[in-house]
């Protein structure tokens, strides 16, 4: 078992401009995610500061310790206009040092205050704590709540996944939190080759996401760019070793083939159609408008 480093740092910025990405702005309040999930595109950043993107993403945490006071600082700048910023795109806000450090939450109480409209993407059911300051940021500015979920297999859960909740927890969160008047719903992302993409296991994601209440579901297909790609065929070379070949002419870049990744979409489209999921909320955020575009 991995021995977790935890450190803080200062935050030069709370609110950060993003290219290249269904969304203009983020915010994280951590740095490196104990969830240890092996196709995290998240686990390059590492790289970006000296440190590996396997072993070290997973038990190196840095903590933004001053965050919350520097997103109020900038809120109240008179340039920001109050544009949805999407919270957790680099590593989870509710992994399990969010119950003591609780930078997340004062965060979201600081978007709360300003009525300002926020998206967020986790894993963790930790995320049910602060259903009282998503609720009312769901009638002030706007809050859409997604939970990433690959499958409900449990031994492949433990294998792709192992710091995580169990999927069905998350489940279980979002109901509790679309109960609450919150905007939740699913991502089936990363949807990977080989293991996750088969029709049984899309269809059993898409079910239960529908049989929870569900307000959207989107998909993604694999992506493996530096750092990411190393990790992750190291770990198909360990547990699928019959897999290695098929990826190597599947990725020989950083995304599968269009033709592969619209297949899929394809079959989510026709999943989500018989199990009765809407395309997208009704006030849609700025991340599912394109992934309703993408599924």
């Amino acid at each position: 078992m991995l021995r977790i480093h935890y450190e803080e740092i200062e935050a030069r910025s709370a609110i950060n401009r993003v290219k290249g990405m269904p969304f203009r702005w983020s915010l994280n309040p951590y740095k490196g995610c104990v969830h240890g999930c092996h196709y995290c595109y998240a686990r390059r950043y590492h790289n970006f500061l000296d440190l590996d993107a396997s072993q070290d993403f997973q038990s190196v945490i840095f903590i933004k310790a001053n965050l919350p006071y520097v997103l109020r600082q900038e809120l109240r700048r008179t340039s920001w206009v109050g544009e949805e910023v999407a919270i957790g795109t680099a590593t989870d806000p509710y992994q399990p040092i969010e119950g003591r450090t609780r930078l997340t939450r004062r965060c979201l109480e600081a978007f709360a205050d300003h009525s300002n409209p926020v998206s967020l993407i986790t894993k963790g059911t930790l995320i049910v704590r602060d259903v009282d300051v998503l609720s009312d940021l769901a009638e002030r500015g706007g809050c859409t709540v997604c939970f990433s979920i690959t499958t409900l297999d449990r031994e492949l859960w433990q294998q792709l996944e192992p710091g995580t909740p169990p999927p069905d927890q998350r489940l279980r969160a979002m109901e509790v939190l679309v109960d609450s008047g919150v905007r939740a719903g699913v991502l089936l992302s990363p949807v990977i080759p080989g293991l996750t993409d088969d029709p049984a296991n899309l269809e059993s994601v898409v079910r239960a996401a529908a049989d929870h209440g569900a307000h959207f579901l989107g998909t993604r297909i694999l992506y493996l760019q530096p750092g990411t790609r190393e990790h992750f065929l190291g770990f198909l070379k360990s547990e699928y070793p019959d897999l290695l070949a098929e990826y190597r002419r599947l990725y020989p870049g950083s995304y599968a083939p269009k033709r592969f990744q619209e297949a899929i979409r394809s079959n989510v489209r026709w999943l989500k159609e018989a199990h009765d999921l809407p395309d997208r909320p009704a006030q849609p955020s700025r991340v599912l408008q394109q992934l309703s575009l993408e599924v």
